[in-house]
């Protein structure tokens, strides 16, 4: 006569325990990949999440010869902090406090306006570094800016609408009897910018 084994009784806690760490293990790949994370390391940031500080460090990289005016001490360590430039309270002031779009080159120009005395006066107490550095960079940066020659100014305006432009794909567009075109789709900005008086002036001597 054969006896018959008895089946194994099924480990429920194991199996609990082991469908817990599957779900948790799906859901964290999710999360990961939601937030831009691949599984070779981060991806490159999108060109609108680029903090001042980083985007100003690219536009000095491609014209060097732009005066850094970095040598304020923050109120907060005493100490000179050198990611505090020029072009960094440039952008924050353009971006942050005028909330102006960063893929117009006439709405850039209309922030150099400003700088030159041609448009809107600047408020000290409405300036990047006021209230964060032991010394106001206002009068020194509007200075600087002046400084700056119509080649100077054009390229610095160049540069911050390339840098802050989203890159988009090529459409292809088909012609009878021609072979297709590849044209780039340009991005339509929500709000558009407006002309300022003298913004006919912004690169001039």
């Amino acid at each position: 006569m054969i006896r018959k084994n008895p089946s194994r009784p099924i480990n429920l806690p194991k199996l609990f325990v082991i469908f817990l760490l599957s779900l948790t293990l799906t859901w964290g790949i999710g999360q990961i990949s939601g937030r831009g994370f691949g599984l070779w390391g981060l991806q490159p940031l999108n060109a609108q999440d680029l903090r001042p500080e980083q985007a100003a460090a690219i536009i000095y990289e491609q014209q060097p010869d732009l005066p850094k005016e970095n040598q304020y001490k923050s109120v907060e360590t005493g100490e000179i902090d050198p990611n505090h430039t020029l072009i960094s309270r440039f952008i924050r002031y353009h971006r942050d406090f005028k909330r102006r779009l960063s893929v117009l080159d006439l709405d850039w120009k209309i922030t150099l306006a400003d700088y030159l005395g041609i448009n809107q006066s600047i408020r000290e107490n409405n300036y990047p570094g006021v209230s964060t550095l032991t010394t106001s960079p206002l009068e020194a940066d509007i200075e600087a800016i002046r400084q700056l020659n119509r080649r100077q100014r054009q390229a610095l305006v160049d540069e911050l609408v390339k840098l802050y432009t989203p890159e988009t794909p090529k459409t292809t567009t088909q012609t009878e009897g021609k072979p297709a075109l590849e044209t780039p789709a340009t991005p339509t900005p929500s709000t558009p910018g407006l002309s300022k008086p003298g913004d006919a002036q912004l690169l001039l001597p």
